[in-house]
């Protein structure tokens, strides 16, 4: 008895320490924590506010020690009190890769089953306590194959909503060249949960001469109403060879059948643009923002030759008039190491005159610190405050 008695005050000294430390060190709020050590990293970062001003977060497990490839684990997180506290409310078996969204006042999480798993959706009715379960085409299962996505924005245009998601049963089967983009819709006045009420796009697949055979791939679509009044899908571009970062412009059918691409102006330099970037527009400034993974010239110097992909130390918030031309605002977070150092897949939401996010990210602890700057020990929140000044 008195042995487990020491086990238990140890394990409460360590988790003591360990959430002290963490609250006074780790940029923002810490929602979840996870240790390099238990070989389960946080990744897909969500975030949405609920009408009744409770926040609720996401993250999913990936790692060596995760079910990611065989039915992955997701956990929602609710905060009462506008991001000071949060509380772990469910965990879902069988959910990847997704967001949190709210479509005529229900609550929704979007993405796939596992890694390289099957389109789904589910619903929530108590605010994110219990999910449906993706049983079939008419609860939830949109479509049965090998699908990518990360927490990508869900917007309304045209009487749609749409969402950008990727094919991942090209030919090559390697990371990058083996995805297609597409993009999927559905009429704002049918239900989600049914698979025949959507829309899907063409697949846009792999092309190797793209970049002068430079090119990676292409993954984690934005669905963005463009200054001509249509959709594009704006994506995120693999390059390993420049640090000169690239995103992607697809254009989307008015009718959501149809994906094209013009090779000669669709690729355009864009900040961060070979990792996750989210993309909104705000209506009072009449400009588009997104947090990036920046890499600032004086890295650029002093790497060169690294893949540009694995540069995640620096958080910027940017802007654009025009989807084309992108701006630097600000440096949200940053720090020196950028080898376990990151702070990445941001989802974020503008919050009246701020903004919130939810970050996927790698940083010290009381132990080891993060895997390296990708395999994330942390997801944390933290509010921009008047983000336009």
């Amino acid at each position: 008895m008195k042995k487990s008695i020491k086990i238990f005050l140890a394990f409460i000294f360590v988790c003591g320490h360990l959430m002290a430390y963490g609250q006074s060190k780790v940029p923002g709020t810490v929602i979840a924590y996870s240790p390099a050590s238990s070989g389960l990293y946080i990744g897909s970062p969500s975030i949405v506010v609920l009408a009744n001003g409770h926040y609720l977060a996401s993250h999913d497990f990936f790692g060596p020690k995760s079910t990611e490839h065989s039915s992955a684990v997701s956990r929602i997180y609710r905060s009462k009190n506008k991001g000071k506290t949060w509380e772990m409310i469910s965990e879902i078996n069988g959910q990847f890769w997704s967001k949190l969204f709210v479509h005529q006042s229900h609550l929704y999480l979007m993405g796939t089953h596992k890694h390289h798993g099957n389109a789904i959706i589910r619903q929530s009715m108590d605010e994110g306590a219990t999910w449906t379960n993706p049983t079939d085409a008419e609860n939830g299962l949109l479509l049965a194959g090998e699908y990518h996505c990360a927490p990508m924005p869900l917007i309304t245009h045209n009487g749609r909503l749409w969402r950008a998601m990727e094919d991942a049963m090209g030919p090559i089967k390697v990371w990058g060249k083996r995805y297609g983009s597409f993009m999927m819709s559905i009429p704002l006045d049918k239900n989600p949960m049914q698979a025949a009420n959507w829309t899907k796009s063409n697949v846009l697949g792999y092309d190797s001469t793209f970049f002068n055979g430079a090119f990676g791939g292409w993954i984690e679509g934005n669905a963005v109403v463009g200054p001509d009044g249509g959709v594009w899908n704006m994506l995120r571009v693999d390059n390993k060879k420049s640090l000169q970062e690239y995103a992607a412009m697809v254009k989307i059918s008015a009718d959501g059948t149809q994906s094209s691409f013009d090779r000669s102006t669709g690729f355009i330099p864009f900040p961060g643009g070979s990792k996750k970037f989210t993309i909104r527009f705000d209506p009072k400034t009449k400009l588009y923002w997104t947090l990036t993974n920046f890499i600032p010239d004086e890295v650029k110097i002093a790497n060169p030759g690294k893949n540009p992909a694995s540069i995640r130390n620096t958080l910027a918030l940017c802007f654009s008039s025009d989807l084309k031309n992108w701006k630097i605002k600000k440096i949200v977070f940053q720090h020196p190491d950028i080898v376990k150092h990151g702070f990445q897949y941001v989802d974020w939401l503008f919050d009246g005159k701020n903004i919130l996010l939810a970050c996927r990210t790698a940083y010290d602890d009381a132990f080891e610190g993060a895997h390296n700057n990708h395999d994330a020990n942390y997801l944390t929140f933290y509010r921009i405050k008047k983000f336009r000044k």
